[in-house]
Protein backbone atom coordinates (compact mmCIF):
# COMPACT_ATOMS: atom_id res chain seq x y z
CA UNK A 1 0.00 0.00 0.00
CA UNK A 2 1.09 3.58 -0.55
CA UNK A 3 1.97 5.55 2.59
CA UNK A 4 3.61 8.87 3.40
CA UNK A 5 6.40 8.34 5.94
CA UNK A 6 8.22 11.40 7.24
CA UNK A 7 7.01 13.32 4.20
CA UNK A 8 8.20 10.72 1.68
CA UNK A 9 5.92 8.49 -0.39
CA UNK A 10 6.66 4.78 -0.12
CA UNK A 11 5.19 1.35 -0.80
CA UNK A 12 4.84 -0.91 2.23
CA UNK A 13 3.41 -4.33 2.96
CA UNK A 14 2.87 -3.76 6.69
CA UNK A 15 -0.69 -3.87 8.01
CA UNK A 16 -0.01 -2.20 11.37
CA UNK A 17 2.15 0.66 12.60
CA UNK A 18 4.28 -1.79 14.58
CA UNK A 19 4.84 -3.96 11.50
CA UNK A 20 5.78 -0.87 9.45
CA UNK A 21 8.46 0.08 11.96
CA UNK A 22 9.91 -3.43 11.68
CA UNK A 23 9.68 -3.36 7.88
CA UNK A 24 11.63 -0.06 7.86
CA UNK A 25 14.20 -1.39 10.40
CA UNK A 26 13.22 0.98 13.20
CA UNK A 27 13.71 -0.57 16.63
CA UNK A 28 13.39 0.59 20.20
CA UNK A 29 10.75 1.97 22.52
CA UNK A 30 12.40 5.39 22.39
CA UNK A 31 10.82 6.23 19.04
CA UNK A 32 7.92 8.65 18.85
CA UNK A 33 5.25 7.92 16.25
CA UNK A 34 2.24 9.73 14.87
CA UNK A 35 -0.43 8.47 12.49
CA UNK A 36 -2.33 11.12 10.55
CA UNK A 37 -1.26 13.75 13.08
CA UNK A 38 -2.21 11.79 16.21
CA UNK A 39 0.53 10.56 18.55
CA UNK A 40 0.55 6.77 18.91
CA UNK A 41 2.03 5.44 22.18
CA UNK A 42 4.53 2.59 21.75
CA UNK A 43 2.28 0.14 23.61
CA UNK A 44 -0.56 0.76 21.11
CA UNK A 45 1.32 0.45 17.81
CA UNK A 46 0.27 -3.17 17.24
CA UNK A 47 -3.40 -2.09 17.34
CA UNK A 48 -3.15 0.73 14.77
CA UNK A 49 -4.02 -0.64 11.33
CA UNK A 50 -2.65 1.21 8.34
CA UNK A 51 -4.71 2.31 5.35
CA UNK A 52 -3.80 3.50 1.88
CA UNK A 53 -2.57 7.11 2.01
CA UNK A 54 -1.91 7.24 5.77
CA UNK A 55 0.66 9.79 6.92
CA UNK A 56 3.15 8.45 9.45
CA UNK A 57 5.79 10.44 11.30
CA UNK A 58 8.64 8.58 13.00
CA UNK A 59 10.88 10.61 15.28
CA UNK A 60 14.02 9.48 17.05
CA UNK A 61 16.15 11.43 19.52
CA UNK A 62 19.39 12.95 18.26
CA UNK A 63 22.51 13.85 20.16
CA UNK A 64 24.05 17.24 19.82
CA UNK A 65 23.76 20.68 21.14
Amino acid sequence: MKLIVNGEALEAEAATLDALLKELDYEGGWLATALNGDVVPAAERTQFRLREGDRIEILSPMQGG
